[in-house]
């Protein structure tokens, strides 16, 4: 696997080394060692899987402490633009994002520690596939207004499928008191 950290600390890109032959190919999308050679030492205790069709926005989400979640991204089939946002605020890179695209073909993960937002946009029909290292919790469920204009994400459409929940969801200056 090659990690590639991106500008924002502990925000990588996972780049999976892919064997094929005759009957396919064979990859490791996870490996304790691996993983630990770049700082990530948090246990995965949850996978999730969801489809999405072309169209469809989702997020900004996120969960609260004690219970943020530390995330590893990848999509199964299809096209997604994946963003993850820097909600530390001791970070220097504080309200600053990074976009990636993830594909089905080109198999790369992104490994998303707590303290993010995170939030993708399907480009064509995809099955998105995440483990988490915290448990799900309902009460520290947060989120952020897609659209955030302090934010300004280049989401590279301008009216996506989005959840009724998600369409209400707060701005990042109301999260954070920010003038």
């Amino acid at each position: 696997m090659k990690f590639n950290e991106t500008k924002i600390e502990g925000l990588f890109e996972i780049t999976p080394k892919i064997f094929y032959d005759e009957r396919g190919y064979f990859f490791e999308n996870y490996q304790d060692e691996e993983f630990k050679k770049y700082g990530i030492t948090e246990n995965f205790v949850q996978g999730n899987q969801s489809f999405s069709l072309k169209g469809v926005l989702r997020g900004l989400h996120f969960q609260s402490d004690p219970f943020g979640q530390g995330k590893l991204v990848r999509v199964i089939s299809g096209k997604i633009l994946d963003v993850a946002v820097d909600l530390r605020p001791s970070s220097s890179t504080f309200g600053q994002y990074e976009i990636f695209s993830l594909t089905g073909e080109n198999r790369k993960m992104v490994y998303i520690p707590s303290g993010f937002a995170h939030g993708f946009y399907t480009i064509q029909d995809a099955i998105f596939s995440y483990n988490c290292t915290q448990l799900y919790n309902k009460a520290s469920e947060r989120g952020i207004l897609w659209n955030d204009p302090t934010l300004n994400i280049n989401w590279e459409v301008s009216n996506p499928i989005i959840s009724l929940k998600d369409l209400e969801l707060p701005t990042f200056a109301e999260i954070f008191a920010i003038q």
